[in-house]
């Protein structure tokens, strides 16, 4: 089944496009509307444009709020470039009179609409999931919000911190004798995206199968309570609650950062098997068979007095050496890394995670690349991210089919 209808002409926004290894990319023809801003419904968009769809993205005249975000890289916000790669950019102000016969034509196009507007929104704008059932019975419509489209707190405003608090994720990060931590990135946006992608590559799939659209509700607040783990089930199982561990494994130990003479180290040895390595690494054979460390249990009784003893240990060495021996005997090590070691690891290298693309106006972007490797479709930065309404005269042109003198009005009349 072909999900996307009649096949864009050569040279234009919906042109097929090939990976470098020759083959087609996996979402080839899947075309997606995205009515996305910030985090969680950009990165969706993305994935989904790293896989091939042609990703058409709207935002209001001047650019959506996060363009407004520092750091700045020739003017243009850091923070929106890195969620909006393979995608067309395009503007118009949903409040015009003009808008909604626009968006409906747009809507007519698509195969997946993403949208993260508080629940209620779309239905407002004229464009609710059963107007865009009407326009298209086959509509993918991926909604992501805070709270999710149904539920007591559905109608509240959420940001990556609310759902951090709100799902008990802050309540289990930081020291056990602290304050309640954000973690140091936005998670919660970003397992969101994660988490609407997948969803829609599922209805994408029931699509394929059966010809059927269908509306996929996504939640930032569901989506932060699924990442609790076992604290989540203690709590639902056995009515167990498993306070903070700060930067100790929450089930074995000795695991913990040492300082060493060039900064710190992760070591991770609490397990039955990992556990007499380390005892001989550190020269401490006699560990082994202490009763007060014989079972992952006991170890958790006596963690203190544990990483005292491989605190003692690391501190007159360097994280080289340390990563040495530790790596020989199999014991799972890392130093601790800044963001500008990362960036300039080999590993990473090695493993393609930072691309390069040419945009017309900017020169070299860099970025982190798809972090998923495919042997025989694989995904690549074919364009880079827009800059506001740069591709409007293709996409109004091609998809909407209108002149230049329209597309000028358009824009003299603050339309786009």
């Amino acid at each position: 089944m072909d999900i996307s209808g009649v096949r864009a002409a050569p040279g234009s926004v919906g042109e097929v496009s090939m990976t470098e290894g020759g083959g087609a990319r996996p979402l080839q023809g899947v075309r997606v509307l995205d009515l996305s801003r910030f985090i969680a419904g950009p990165i969706c968009g993305q994935i989904l444009g790293d896989f091939g769809a042609e990703v058409v993205k709207v935002e209001r005249p001047g650019g959506e709020d996060s363009r407004h975000h520092a750091p700045y890289f020739k003017g243009e916000s850091l923070f929106t470039m890195l969620y909006n790669r393979n995608k067309y950019g395009i503007t118009l102000d949903t409040r015009h009179p003009r808008a909604l016969s626009i968006l409906e034509k747009l809507i007519g196009w698509a195969d997946v609409v993403i949208e993260n507007y508080r629940p209620g929104t779309i239905e407002q704008m004229g464009i609710g999931y059963q107007r865009m059932r009407e326009l298209r019975p086959d509509i993918i419509l991926v909604s992501i919000s805070g709270f999710g489209q149904t539920g007591p707190d559905s109608r509240r405003a959420l940001f990556d911190a609310i759902a951090q608090a709100s799902s008990g994720l802050m309540s289990i990060t930081g020291d056990p004798d602290g304050a309640p931590t954000l973690t140091g990135t936005y998670v919660s946006d970003y397992v969101t995206g994660y988490q609407g992608a997948m969803g829609a590559f599922g209805a994408i799939m029931h699509k394929w199968r059966t010809g059927e659209g269908q509306m996929v509700d996504v939640a930032s607040l569901d989506s932060s309570f699924a990442l609790l783990g076992t604290r989540l089930i203690a709590q639902l199982m056995l009515g167990k609650a498993m306070p903070r561990s700060g930067s100790r494994d929450l089930l074995t130990a000795p695991v913990n950062v040492y300082s060493c003479l060039d900064g710190s180290i992760y070591i991770q040895a609490g397990t039955q098997s990992l556990f007499p390595k380390l005892c001989r690494v550190i020269r401490r054979p006699d560990l082994i068979d202490d009763q007060r460390y014989a079972s992952v249990d006991a170890r958790m009784l006596h963690q203190a007095e544990l990483e005292a003893i491989v605190a003692e240990w690391s501190a007159g060495q360097t994280a080289f050496d340390i990563a040495r021996q530790l790596d020989d005997a199999g014991i799972p090590n890392a130093k601790v890394a800044t963001v500008a070691d990362v960036a300039a690891s080999p590993q990473i290298r090695a493993r393609g995670m930072i691309t390069e693309i040419e945009h017309a106006s900017l020169g070299t972007l860099r970025f982190p690349a798809s972090p998923i490797k495919m042997e025989r479709s694989p995904l690549d930065t074919y364009k880079a991210p827009p800059t506001v309404g740069e591709d409007n005269n293709e996409v109004y042109s091609r998809i909407l089919g209108m002149s230049g003198e329209e597309i000028a009005e358009l824009r003299s009349s603050g339309a786009i």
